[in-house]
């Protein structure tokens, strides 16, 4: 028999966890055939010789943004240059269905300040062809794309579709109000979202500095629509907490959650400076839950979580500077002539600005944070010894000046790295751990979010390439371990059974990666969003091929021009 895909003598890693080996796999209608020992398959209209490289499944990514981009994008870059072939949007409360038709700015508005999108490029490019959820996937399905995304139903716009102003400004729902909104959870479930998702901290603000919608919801209302996800049996409840109050003020409520649903509730997992070690409560929390029977996740990223400081960015230390101020909206080329001036060098080196110390505060206290990146690439677990204040010290210079000639390096587009979450320890550490916990998950990639300050779309590569390869500060992981976190576990996490494996009866979502030569570029500042929005973007290198449902979309790190994704609906078999 001939076979469609034949995939020769890579070394398989399976996504199950278990070791890796040599294999040739068979696909036939976009369907895994056989994973079969190297030299035996048959023929194939397509033959890949894979020796030397990694096969593993298609990347599930279950923490993404694209909400507004799935909707005029059929590319889905960055993820679709990192090995994924599935992505999970609508997280952490935001979204844009339901929509009603006054109500469109004011999602912009919303998803523009919790995920720094471009709002302009949401203007233009959303059609808004629906109104309410199902007719939100109805649209997400007429339109091919280079992989499969499904979506779940956020609690922002849900809460201002039924309770209007009241909703929007954190009020408290009424009975009636939560009825309504479990009908529409409902009706989402059944139309095919993945979950519910809602936002529980104080960082999430629409543009204007408002709360976002749900924030301070209480138990009753929570309650409320978990009772949607039980009706509906299947579903996962998602959130974004305040980190350091999990243990206390999050965890009692969520195990009432999972014991109505009995489906997953998954929470972020970060780290934050103010409580350190407040993840090591929580992951006793999961260890306690599960012994209880109570499917509740922590989803944990794959390393620390910063902002890329550069001057086309969203901010950037001189932002707060008044000698930076004068010149800021200047032309980059004027721009950097300005800044080249020397009593503007001098000012914003040596002068502290007068503005009761918060300039101190922001950037002067936190240079030993912050890191230059080197035009080699980022490195995510960097040394104290290489930090701006260290550079400054063997230098013998300011801090300030090591910040002002790095921004301005390469004709204004230098970076520099400041890690937020994830880096109290100086190092990976809690990161490492956090991984090899059974019941945590891999996410909070924020692909298609936060383009103006956070590159972390290439998640899926960095897993690979630091933690199995590269790693020199602390013991590295498991190939296969690796592979799984971001195959199998995302996968079945949010239910979708007929990928994350390579096994017969799979879709055959693949990856043939050159291990050796896996990475990804330095994030760069591109233009090519609707209007004209910016966003940073960071492509993946080593990527021989990317199948999705058998159709090749990625050879030698570029597409082909093949969009064989689709919309994917929970608790269907196939896709639209």
């Amino acid at each position: 028999m001939t076979h469609d895909l034949v995939i020769r003598g890579g070394l398989v890693v399976d996504g199950s966890g278990a070791p890796a080996h040599p294999a040739d796999v068979t696909v036939k209608g976009g369907v895994i055939v056989a994973v079969e020992p190297a030299g035996s398959a048959g023929r194939g209209r397509l033959d890949l010789d894979a020796t030397g490289l990694l096969v593993t499944p298609g990347f599930v990514d279950v923490h993404t943004h694209y909400d507004a981009q799935a909707t005029w994008d059929p590319w889905m870059t960055p993820s679709s240059w990192h090995g994924v072939t599935t992505a999970i949007m609508g997280n952490c409360g935001v979204g844009f269905a339901p929509a009603a038709p006054d109500r469109h700015d004011w999602l912009i508005a919303l998803m523009e300040g919790v995920e720094d999108i471009p709002g302009s490029a949401m203007t233009e490019g959303l059609t808004w062809g629906w109104e309410t959820y199902p007719e939100y996937l109805d649209s997400l399905a007429s339109m091919p794309r280079v992989i499969d995304v499904g979506s779940q139903i956020g609690h922002g716009p849900l809460r201002a579709y039924v309770m209007g102003d009241r909703g929007a400004a954190n009020e408290p729902a009424t009975e009636a109000d939560i009825t309504a909104m479990a009908d529409l959870v409902e009706a989402a479930l059944a139309a095919g979202a993945f979950g519910f998702s809602t936002s529980r901290t104080p960082i999430h603000r629409s543009r204007d500095g408002e709360l976002v919608p749900g924030t301070d919801a209480d138990e009753r209302e929570l309650v409320g629509l978990a009772a949607a996800i039980r009706r509906a049996g299947h579903g996962v409840f998602q959130f974004a907490p305040d980190h350091a109050h999990v243990p206390r003020r999050e965890f009692p409520w969520m195990r009432t959650v999972a014991a109505i649903t009995g489906q997953p509730v998954c929470v972020n997992l970060n780290q934050p400076d103010s409580a350190p070690d407040v993840w090591r409560e929580v992951l006793a929390l999961l260890d306690g839950a599960h012994a209880d029977g109570l499917p509740i996740y922590a989803q944990v990223a794959g390393r620390s979580i910063g902002i890329l400081y550069c001057l086309a960015g969203s901010v950037h230390p001189l932002l707060f500077h008044p000698a930076y101020a004068e010149v800021a909206a200047l032309p980059i080329e004027d721009r950097l002539a300005a800044l080249a001036e020397p009593e503007r060098r001098r000012r914003i080196v040596e002068d502290e600005p007068d503005d009761g110390g918060f300039f101190r505060t922001a950037v002067l206290d936190k240079l030993h944070r912050t890191w230059p990146v080197d035009r080699a690439g980022i490195d995510y677990e960097p040394g104290a010894e290489t930090s701006v204040a260290a550079v400054a010290t063997r230098r013998g210079v300011p801090p300030m000046q090591v910040v002002l000639d790095q921004l301005c390096a390469d004709g204004g587009t230098g970076m520099l790295y400041a890690p937020f979450f994830n880096y109290s320890y100086g190092d990976l550490s809690m990161t490492h751990d956090a991984t090899l916990h059974p019941h945590t998950r891999l996410g909070l990639s924020d692909a298609g979010a936060h383009c103006g300050a956070i590159c972390d779309g290439g998640m899926p590569t960095f897993m690979l390439t630091h933690w199995v390869r590269d790693r020199t500060r602390g013991p590295r992981l498991a190939l296969e371990r690796v592979v799984r976190r971001q195959t199998a576990e995302t996968a079945d996490l949010y239910g979708l059974t007929d990928r994350g494996r390579l096994a017969p009866g799979q879709r055959a979502d693949l990856n043939v990666i050159d291990f050796d030569h896996l990475g990804f570029d330095v994030p760069r500042m591109a233009y090519d969003l609707p209007a004209g929005g910016r966003r940073l973007v960071q492509r993946g290198r080593g990527y021989v091929a990317t199948f999705v449902a058998g159709v090749r979309t990625v050879a030698d790190d570029e597409f082909t021009g093949e969009l064989p994704g689709r919309l994917v609906r929970a608790g269907r078999h196939g896709r639209d």
